[in-house]
Protein backbone atom coordinates (compact mmCIF):
# COMPACT_ATOMS: atom_id res chain seq x y z
CA UNK A 1 0.00 0.00 0.00
CA UNK A 2 1.61 3.58 -1.09
CA UNK A 3 2.53 5.67 2.44
CA UNK A 4 -0.20 7.59 3.21
CA UNK A 5 1.57 9.47 6.79
CA UNK A 6 1.56 13.45 6.07
CA UNK A 7 4.94 14.59 4.86
CA UNK A 8 6.84 17.04 7.43
CA UNK A 9 7.13 20.43 7.17
CA UNK A 10 11.22 20.27 6.11
CA UNK A 11 10.30 17.48 3.65
CA UNK A 12 7.33 20.19 1.86
CA UNK A 13 9.64 22.96 2.35
CA UNK A 14 12.76 21.47 -0.03
CA UNK A 15 11.81 21.61 -3.11
CA UNK A 16 11.05 24.98 -2.73
CA UNK A 17 14.67 25.26 -0.66
CA UNK A 18 16.50 23.52 -3.82
CA UNK A 19 14.80 25.48 -6.37
CA UNK A 20 16.00 28.65 -4.23
CA UNK A 21 19.31 27.04 -4.33
CA UNK A 22 19.61 26.76 -8.04
CA UNK A 23 18.49 30.16 -9.01
CA UNK A 24 20.95 31.71 -6.61
CA UNK A 25 23.71 29.09 -8.06
CA UNK A 26 22.77 30.47 -11.76
CA UNK A 27 22.66 33.58 -10.16
CA UNK A 28 26.68 33.52 -8.91
CA UNK A 29 27.77 31.46 -11.93
CA UNK A 30 25.70 34.12 -14.46
CA UNK A 31 27.41 37.32 -12.22
CA UNK A 32 30.99 35.26 -12.79
CA UNK A 33 30.65 34.82 -16.22
CA UNK A 34 29.88 38.68 -16.80
CA UNK A 35 31.70 40.62 -14.46
CA UNK A 36 34.37 37.75 -13.42
CA UNK A 37 35.42 36.61 -9.96
CA UNK A 38 37.80 39.32 -9.03
CA UNK A 39 35.99 41.64 -6.63
CA UNK A 40 37.72 44.66 -7.59
CA UNK A 41 37.51 43.68 -11.22
CA UNK A 42 33.53 42.95 -10.83
CA UNK A 43 33.20 46.36 -9.66
CA UNK A 44 34.90 47.99 -12.28
CA UNK A 45 33.26 45.81 -15.02
CA UNK A 46 29.89 46.77 -13.79
CA UNK A 47 30.50 50.33 -14.25
CA UNK A 48 31.14 50.17 -17.43
CA UNK A 49 28.00 48.00 -17.95
CA UNK A 50 26.36 50.71 -15.68
CA UNK A 51 27.74 53.42 -18.60
CA UNK A 52 26.68 51.11 -21.31
CA UNK A 53 23.14 50.91 -20.02
CA UNK A 54 23.01 55.33 -19.68
CA UNK A 55 24.21 55.30 -23.56
CA UNK A 56 21.13 53.24 -24.13
CA UNK A 57 19.06 54.94 -22.39
CA UNK A 58 20.59 58.50 -24.21
CA UNK A 59 20.09 56.14 -27.82
CA UNK A 60 16.45 56.13 -26.45
CA UNK A 61 15.85 59.69 -26.09
CA UNK A 62 17.85 60.44 -29.05
CA UNK A 63 15.17 58.19 -31.31
CA UNK A 64 12.32 60.08 -29.40
CA UNK A 65 14.14 63.34 -30.71
CA UNK A 66 14.36 61.69 -34.26
CA UNK A 67 10.35 60.92 -34.00
CA UNK A 68 9.77 64.79 -33.06
CA UNK A 69 11.87 65.97 -36.04
CA UNK A 70 14.48 67.81 -33.38
CA UNK A 71 17.07 65.32 -34.67
CA UNK A 72 18.87 64.09 -37.77
CA UNK A 73 18.43 60.07 -38.18
CA UNK A 74 21.84 59.47 -39.58
CA UNK A 75 23.17 61.57 -36.98
CA UNK A 76 21.73 60.10 -34.15
CA UNK A 77 22.56 56.31 -35.25
CA UNK A 78 26.50 57.85 -35.84
CA UNK A 79 26.63 58.68 -32.30
CA UNK A 80 24.88 55.61 -30.66
CA UNK A 81 27.34 53.70 -32.82
CA UNK A 82 30.18 55.60 -31.09
CA UNK A 83 28.75 55.23 -27.56
CA UNK A 84 27.82 51.77 -27.94
CA UNK A 85 31.03 51.04 -29.55
CA UNK A 86 33.40 52.94 -26.25
CA UNK A 87 31.68 51.04 -23.83
CA UNK A 88 31.61 47.69 -24.94
CA UNK A 89 35.36 48.38 -25.67
CA UNK A 90 36.02 49.45 -21.70
CA UNK A 91 34.49 46.35 -21.14
CA UNK A 92 36.07 44.08 -22.97
CA UNK A 93 39.13 45.58 -21.58
CA UNK A 94 37.86 45.27 -18.18
CA UNK A 95 36.63 41.79 -18.42
CA UNK A 96 39.89 40.38 -20.13
CA UNK A 97 42.48 41.51 -17.87
CA UNK A 98 44.08 43.63 -19.95
CA UNK A 99 43.45 46.74 -18.23
CA UNK A 100 45.52 44.81 -14.93
CA UNK A 101 48.95 45.71 -17.04
CA UNK A 102 48.34 49.39 -17.04
CA UNK A 103 50.97 50.33 -14.52
CA UNK A 104 48.35 53.80 -12.86
CA UNK A 105 44.53 53.38 -13.71
CA UNK A 106 43.70 50.22 -14.17
CA UNK A 107 39.92 50.94 -13.69
CA UNK A 108 40.34 53.18 -17.06
CA UNK A 109 38.72 56.20 -15.22
CA UNK A 110 40.09 58.87 -17.43
CA UNK A 111 39.93 57.71 -20.64
CA UNK A 112 35.89 56.58 -19.78
CA UNK A 113 35.90 60.25 -18.92
CA UNK A 114 37.46 62.16 -21.60
CA UNK A 115 35.41 59.78 -24.25
CA UNK A 116 31.82 60.60 -22.24
CA UNK A 117 32.85 64.45 -22.45
CA UNK A 118 33.76 63.85 -26.46
CA UNK A 119 29.99 61.71 -26.48
CA UNK A 120 28.74 65.06 -24.66
CA UNK A 121 29.95 67.49 -27.12
CA UNK A 122 29.30 65.73 -29.93
CA UNK A 123 25.68 65.13 -28.91
CA UNK A 124 25.71 69.24 -28.49
CA UNK A 125 26.51 69.29 -32.00
CA UNK A 126 23.76 67.43 -33.23
CA UNK A 127 20.77 67.57 -30.49
CA UNK A 128 19.20 71.67 -31.83
CA UNK A 129 16.71 73.03 -29.93
CA UNK A 130 17.59 70.45 -26.89
CA UNK A 131 20.78 71.24 -26.92
CA UNK A 132 21.13 72.91 -23.55
CA UNK A 133 20.22 69.85 -21.85
CA UNK A 134 23.49 68.86 -22.92
CA UNK A 135 25.49 71.31 -20.78
CA UNK A 136 23.78 69.82 -17.69
CA UNK A 137 25.18 66.45 -18.42
CA UNK A 138 29.00 67.90 -19.05
CA UNK A 139 28.64 69.41 -15.39
CA UNK A 140 27.65 65.56 -13.85
CA UNK A 141 30.82 64.03 -15.76
CA UNK A 142 33.01 66.47 -14.64
CA UNK A 143 32.02 66.48 -11.03
CA UNK A 144 32.05 62.73 -10.92
CA UNK A 145 36.07 62.93 -12.49
CA UNK A 146 36.82 65.02 -9.66
CA UNK A 147 35.75 61.70 -7.12
CA UNK A 148 38.13 59.83 -9.17
CA UNK A 149 41.02 61.68 -11.05
CA UNK A 150 43.43 63.53 -9.44
CA UNK A 151 42.96 67.53 -9.39
CA UNK A 152 45.33 68.10 -12.14
CA UNK A 153 44.12 65.99 -14.60
CA UNK A 154 40.08 67.16 -13.28
CA UNK A 155 41.17 70.80 -14.38
CA UNK A 156 42.79 69.53 -17.47
CA UNK A 157 39.42 67.72 -18.76
CA UNK A 158 37.31 70.90 -17.54
CA UNK A 159 38.96 73.73 -19.68
CA UNK A 160 39.71 70.99 -22.53
CA UNK A 161 35.86 70.05 -22.53
CA UNK A 162 35.57 73.93 -22.73
CA UNK A 163 37.08 74.51 -25.47
CA UNK A 164 35.77 71.67 -27.17
CA UNK A 165 32.54 72.66 -26.75
CA UNK A 166 33.07 76.58 -27.26
CA UNK A 167 34.99 75.90 -30.71
CA UNK A 168 31.85 73.32 -31.27
CA UNK A 169 29.22 76.62 -30.40
CA UNK A 170 31.39 79.05 -32.77
CA UNK A 171 31.06 76.19 -35.67
CA UNK A 172 27.12 76.08 -35.47
CA UNK A 173 26.28 79.10 -34.88
CA UNK A 174 28.41 80.17 -37.89
CA UNK A 175 27.11 77.44 -40.10
CA UNK A 176 23.86 76.81 -39.46
CA UNK A 177 22.36 80.08 -37.66
CA UNK A 178 18.99 78.99 -38.34
CA UNK A 179 19.21 76.24 -36.36
CA UNK A 180 22.01 77.62 -33.79
CA UNK A 181 21.25 81.00 -32.93
CA UNK A 182 24.25 82.99 -32.16
CA UNK A 183 22.76 84.71 -29.32
CA UNK A 184 21.81 81.59 -27.88
CA UNK A 185 25.01 79.95 -28.47
CA UNK A 186 26.35 83.09 -26.60
CA UNK A 187 24.54 82.36 -23.48
CA UNK A 188 25.47 78.96 -23.72
CA UNK A 189 29.17 79.60 -23.91
CA UNK A 190 28.88 82.06 -20.59
CA UNK A 191 27.23 79.73 -19.09
CA UNK A 192 29.37 76.88 -19.50
CA UNK A 193 32.67 79.51 -18.54
CA UNK A 194 30.99 79.86 -15.50
CA UNK A 195 30.24 76.42 -14.56
CA UNK A 196 33.99 75.34 -16.05
CA UNK A 197 35.42 78.14 -13.76
CA UNK A 198 33.42 77.03 -10.86
CA UNK A 199 34.28 73.03 -11.24
CA UNK A 200 38.26 74.42 -11.35
CA UNK A 201 38.33 75.81 -8.44
CA UNK A 202 36.14 72.93 -6.74
CA UNK A 203 38.53 70.53 -8.18
CA UNK A 204 41.68 72.61 -6.30
CA UNK A 205 39.72 72.69 -3.44
CA UNK A 206 38.66 68.80 -3.28
CA UNK A 207 41.85 68.11 -4.38
CA UNK A 208 43.22 70.13 -1.35
CA UNK A 209 40.33 67.98 0.96
CA UNK A 210 41.66 64.65 -0.38
CA UNK A 211 45.05 65.14 0.27
CA UNK A 212 44.34 65.85 3.97
CA UNK A 213 42.19 63.19 4.57
CA UNK A 214 44.93 60.98 3.16
CA UNK A 215 47.16 62.31 5.30
CA UNK A 216 44.67 61.99 8.50
CA UNK A 217 43.96 58.46 7.22
CA UNK A 218 47.70 57.80 6.92
CA UNK A 219 48.32 59.27 10.69
CA UNK A 220 44.77 57.56 11.94
CA UNK A 221 47.08 54.24 10.43
CA UNK A 222 50.21 54.50 12.09
CA UNK A 223 48.16 55.76 15.59
CA UNK A 224 46.50 52.19 15.34
CA UNK A 225 49.13 49.98 14.80
CA UNK A 226 51.52 52.34 17.16
CA UNK A 227 48.45 51.05 19.89
CA UNK A 228 48.24 47.82 18.75
CA UNK A 229 51.67 47.59 19.32
CA UNK A 230 51.78 48.87 22.90
CA UNK A 231 48.89 46.38 23.05
CA UNK A 232 50.94 43.37 22.44
CA UNK A 233 54.77 44.70 22.54
CA UNK A 234 56.77 44.70 25.05
CA UNK A 235 58.27 48.50 24.62
CA UNK A 236 61.72 47.64 25.65
CA UNK A 237 62.72 44.11 24.03
CA UNK A 238 60.25 44.21 21.08
CA UNK A 239 58.71 40.46 22.16
CA UNK A 240 55.38 39.57 22.88
CA UNK A 241 54.11 40.96 26.13
CA UNK A 242 52.67 38.70 28.44
CA UNK A 243 49.09 39.73 27.73
CA UNK A 244 49.30 39.04 24.21
CA UNK A 245 51.35 35.29 25.32
CA UNK A 246 48.31 34.36 27.04
CA UNK A 247 46.31 35.11 24.08
CA UNK A 248 48.25 33.21 22.00
CA UNK A 249 48.02 29.92 24.47
CA UNK A 250 44.51 30.02 24.29
CA UNK A 251 44.50 30.00 20.43
CA UNK A 252 46.93 27.44 19.84
CA UNK A 253 46.15 25.19 22.39
CA UNK A 254 42.57 24.09 20.89
CA UNK A 255 44.95 23.68 17.97
CA UNK A 256 47.64 21.58 18.99
CA UNK A 257 44.93 19.30 20.49
CA UNK A 258 43.14 18.94 17.27
CA UNK A 259 46.32 18.16 15.62
CA UNK A 260 47.29 15.80 18.65
CA UNK A 261 50.83 16.59 18.59
CA UNK A 262 52.93 17.82 21.81
CA UNK A 263 53.27 21.37 22.68
CA UNK A 264 55.52 22.46 24.95
CA UNK A 265 56.47 25.90 26.68
CA UNK A 266 59.89 27.03 28.51
CA UNK A 267 60.32 29.59 31.16
CA UNK A 268 63.99 31.75 30.94
CA UNK A 269 65.66 33.52 33.07
CA UNK A 270 68.74 35.29 32.97
CA UNK A 271 70.80 34.66 35.77
CA UNK A 272 71.93 37.06 38.89
CA UNK A 273 69.95 39.73 36.57
CA UNK A 274 69.93 41.96 39.84
CA UNK A 275 73.69 41.74 40.23
CA UNK A 276 74.30 43.32 37.03
CA UNK A 277 71.60 46.35 37.32
CA UNK A 278 73.39 46.99 40.77
CA UNK A 279 76.71 46.49 39.57
CA UNK A 280 76.73 48.48 36.06
CA UNK A 281 73.38 50.20 36.31
CA UNK A 282 69.67 49.87 34.88
CA UNK A 283 70.53 51.26 31.58
CA UNK A 284 72.87 48.45 31.19
CA UNK A 285 70.53 45.99 32.73
CA UNK A 286 68.07 47.40 29.88
CA UNK A 287 70.85 46.95 27.03
CA UNK A 288 71.15 43.08 28.70
CA UNK A 289 67.44 42.67 27.96
CA UNK A 290 67.57 44.25 24.72
CA UNK A 291 70.33 41.91 23.12
CA UNK A 292 69.09 38.67 24.89
CA UNK A 293 66.01 39.11 23.27
CA UNK A 294 67.20 39.65 20.03
CA UNK A 295 69.67 36.82 20.25
CA UNK A 296 66.80 34.51 21.84
CA UNK A 297 64.68 35.29 18.99
CA UNK A 298 67.25 34.69 16.09
CA UNK A 299 67.56 30.70 17.26
CA UNK A 300 63.95 30.40 17.06
CA UNK A 301 62.29 28.02 14.46
CA UNK A 302 59.29 29.17 12.19
CA UNK A 303 55.87 29.06 14.75
CA UNK A 304 58.02 29.65 18.18
CA UNK A 305 56.97 32.84 20.05
CA UNK A 306 58.78 34.42 23.05
CA UNK A 307 57.32 36.86 24.85
CA UNK A 308 58.66 38.88 28.14
CA UNK A 309 57.05 37.11 30.98
CA UNK A 310 58.18 39.56 33.55
CA UNK A 311 61.34 41.36 34.82
CA UNK A 312 64.21 39.13 33.55
CA UNK A 313 61.99 36.19 32.84
CA UNK A 314 60.63 35.07 29.38
CA UNK A 315 58.28 32.71 28.37
CA UNK A 316 59.07 30.32 24.75
CA UNK A 317 55.99 28.50 23.40
CA UNK A 318 57.12 25.47 20.76
CA UNK A 319 53.96 24.72 19.13
CA UNK A 320 54.34 20.99 18.14
CA UNK A 321 57.09 20.01 19.83
CA UNK A 322 58.04 17.39 22.50
CA UNK A 323 60.30 18.58 25.40
CA UNK A 324 63.23 17.01 23.83
CA UNK A 325 62.87 19.46 20.72
CA UNK A 326 62.30 21.90 23.07
CA UNK A 327 65.23 21.34 25.01
CA UNK A 328 67.55 21.12 21.65
CA UNK A 329 66.02 24.72 20.55
CA UNK A 330 66.91 25.74 24.29
CA UNK A 331 70.38 24.96 23.74
CA UNK A 332 71.31 26.68 20.61
CA UNK A 333 69.48 29.32 22.22
CA UNK A 334 72.46 29.13 25.04
CA UNK A 335 75.11 29.08 22.65
CA UNK A 336 73.86 32.67 20.92
CA UNK A 337 73.78 34.28 24.49
CA UNK A 338 77.27 33.01 25.93
CA UNK A 339 79.34 34.15 22.57
CA UNK A 340 76.85 37.18 22.67
CA UNK A 341 79.76 39.41 23.70
CA UNK A 342 77.82 41.19 26.39
CA UNK A 343 81.24 42.40 27.13
CA UNK A 344 80.73 45.44 24.91
CA UNK A 345 77.98 46.72 27.12
CA UNK A 346 80.02 46.60 30.14
CA UNK A 347 83.68 45.03 30.62
CA UNK A 348 83.61 41.69 31.79
CA UNK A 349 79.99 41.44 31.31
CA UNK A 350 79.24 37.97 31.19
CA UNK A 351 75.31 36.74 30.56
CA UNK A 352 73.73 33.27 31.06
CA UNK A 353 70.15 31.95 32.04
CA UNK A 354 68.70 29.23 33.54
CA UNK A 355 65.52 27.38 31.60
CA UNK A 356 62.76 24.93 32.77
CA UNK A 357 60.85 23.04 29.97
CA UNK A 358 57.47 21.35 30.33
CA UNK A 359 55.51 19.92 27.44
CA UNK A 360 51.98 20.19 27.56
CA UNK A 361 50.08 16.74 28.34
CA UNK A 362 46.68 15.83 26.63
CA UNK A 363 43.76 17.33 28.52
CA UNK A 364 46.00 19.73 30.46
CA UNK A 365 45.61 23.26 30.61
CA UNK A 366 48.56 25.97 29.77
CA UNK A 367 48.45 27.48 32.90
CA UNK A 368 49.44 23.86 35.03
CA UNK A 369 52.29 23.49 31.72
CA UNK A 370 53.56 26.82 32.92
CA UNK A 371 53.89 26.04 36.06
CA UNK A 372 55.57 23.02 36.00
CA UNK A 373 58.28 24.90 33.73
CA UNK A 374 58.33 27.08 36.60
CA UNK A 375 58.81 24.05 39.39
CA UNK A 376 61.84 22.87 36.81
CA UNK A 377 63.16 26.39 36.24
CA UNK A 378 63.37 26.54 39.88
CA UNK A 379 65.35 23.27 40.48
CA UNK A 380 67.33 24.84 37.55
CA UNK A 381 68.70 27.53 40.09
CA UNK A 382 68.93 25.40 42.70
CA UNK A 383 71.36 23.13 40.83
CA UNK A 384 74.12 26.21 39.74
CA UNK A 385 72.07 27.85 37.27
CA UNK A 386 73.42 28.36 33.38
CA UNK A 387 71.06 24.87 33.23
CA UNK A 388 67.78 23.50 31.27
CA UNK A 389 65.68 20.95 33.63
CA UNK A 390 62.79 19.27 32.17
CA UNK A 391 59.58 18.71 33.89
Amino acid sequence: MPDMAPRSDQERLAPADNRAMSLATARQHLGDVVLGRDKHQRVRASQTLLALGVFLVCAGVQQLEVWLGLMDQAASNWLTLYNLSVSLGFYGLIRSGLNLRLAGDTSLTLPQIASAMVSIIWSYAITGPARGAILSILILVILFSMFRLPPGQVRLLAWGGFGALAAVMGWRALGDAQHYDPRVEMLHFVFAAIVMSATAVLALRLGRLRARLSAQKAELSQALELNRQLATRDMLTGLLNRRAMVELLAQEQPRQRRAGGPMSLALLDIDWFKRINDSHGHQIGDAVLQRFSELARQQLRAGDALARWGGEEFLLLMPASSAADAAHVIRRVRDSIANGDFGTLAPGLRVSFSAGVSECGPGEGYAEAIERADQALYRAKSAGRDRVECA
